[in-house]
């Protein structure tokens, strides 16, 4: 693969992870203050332990998907090692 199609494809893969971050929710609270606050204390008074304010603690998914995602990356560093010996 020459160069130019190399960087063609690098800047190609950036422009599509930045396009995609584009739409991702901002992560901004529109909640009163006062509310924010009751809802905090009585958080705080149950004895339970809730993740964030959902009470739900499914992270199974994201395990999942982080490991994909690591083995993918370390089957990029394999396979360009093994092609960097090979030449």
């Amino acid at each position: 693969m020459s160069a130019a199609r190399r960087s063609l494809l690098t800047t190609t893969a950036a422009a599509s992870v930045l396009a995609a971050l584009w739409f991702v929710p901002s992560a901004n609270a529109t909640a009163d203050r006062h509310e924010e606050r009751q809802r905090v204390e009585q958080a705080s008074a149950h004895s339970e332990t809730r993740l964030a304010e959902t009470g739900s603690a499914q992270t199974t998914p994201y395990l999942v998907g982080g490991l994909l995602f690591l083995g993918a990356g370390a089957g990029f560093v394999a396979y360009s090692a093994r092609r960097a010996q090979l030449s």
